[in-house]
């Protein structure tokens, strides 16, 4: 590991002024290229969050513990009973993926609804913030169109041990610099 260390900053020492600036240039447009992919998913499917990962197995069978899912938010659509949504509670950082089991329509068009995990034996109204009993659109992030299996696995993994993160990040921010153009 000592030699990796010294082969990296030797080839940093062996690099020219304009060869370190061309390659610190192109790992920003990396970054900012992924930051604007971002946005225009954002953008495109009305969500705030159009990609999530499942964190738990309170979904099962239906998703499991690292599926990726692929989320749209138009506020036309109405929620209907059956649908996978995911939303927030005030209180609670992390979003929660669940299925809508009771919905509510008022005439005046304001709509309520209850959601509740399919491997779960109670609804949700548990996980709501004190005194609330059913979730509105405002609380919904988004709603599931689609899903990759286990694909967000990477990202449990990272979050559950944030050394491996910061070394992974570091081996892929020193092979972005130091990676020479053919």
């Amino acid at each position: 590991c000592a030699r990796a260390d010294m082969d990296l900053f030797g080839d940093l020492r062996r690099m020219n002024k304009r060869q370190l600036y061309y390659q610190v240039l192109n790992f920003a447009m990396i970054v900012s290229s992924a930051l604007m992919i971002w946005k225009g998913l954002i953008v495109v499917t009305g969500s705030e969050s159009p990609i999530v990962v499942v964190l738990s197995g309170s979904m099962e069978p239906a998703f499991h513990r690292g599926d990726l899912l692929f989320l749209t938010n138009f506020h036309d659509d109405p929620i209907r009973a059956g649908e996978i949504v995911v939303f927030k509670v005030e209180g609670r950082d992390i979003p929660i993926v669940h299925r809508v089991i009771k919905v509510h329509e008022k005439g005046n068009g304001n709509i309520k609804f209850l959601t509740k995990g399919d491997n779960n034996e109670v609804d949700d109204r548990g996980l709501y913030k004190e005194g609330q009993n059913w979730l509105e659109k405002k609380d919904v992030v988004g709603r599931a169109r689609g899903f990759l299996p286990y694909v967000g696995m990477v990202t449990i993994i990272m979050n559950d041990y944030p050394k491996f993160k910061y070394a992974l990040l570091a081996v892929m921010g020193a092979y972005v610099l130091l990676k020479r153009e053919s």
